[in-house]
């Protein structure tokens, strides 16, 4: 048990495994950190948002695609201490499965958005290599 009282910042972002046809949807972050990087959709958790409502909302900016709430499934919550380089992040990942490939279109803070086969997935900022593995396993 640690003994350290020193306040910390905690910041509360979502995230999302899209999958379809034996491939899972990455955006090229546009920021600093691991800009130029793959990373799964998502973000911070705006006020008076959940992070189910988050998620949805990620996944639209950055993606183009519309996934409803309902049809999104808890992952769980993603809260190495050192799993973002800007300070202490803690995630609450989802997923959904789409019957076929869909076009994604980026935006926001995405430079680019496309299908990787999970067969051939690229390097993954942040912790996102765990997230997809906790999202597809058994």
């Amino acid at each position: 048990m640690s003994t350290d009282t020193t306040d910390e910042t905690i910041r509360y972002t979502a995230d999302v495994v899209l999958l379809a046809a034996g491939h899972v949807l990455l955006i090229e972050r546009g920021w600093d950190p691991f800009k130029g990087q793959w990373a799964l959709p998502g973000g911070h958790v705006d006020t008076r948002e959940t992070s189910l409502d988050a998620s949805v909302r990620e996944l639209e900016e950055e993606t183009g695609i519309t996934v409803p709430a309902s049809g999104l499934r808890q992952v769980g919550a993603f809260d190495a201490p050192d799993r973002d380089p800007r300070g202490r992040y803690v995630s609450v990942a989802y997923t959904a499965t789409l019957p076929a490939l869909v076009q994604p279109t980026a935006g926001d803070d995405a430079t680019a958005a496309r299908w990787w086969p999970l067969t051939t997935l690229p390097d993954l900022a942040f912790d996102h290599a765990d997230i997809l593995a906790s999202a597809t396993a058994g």
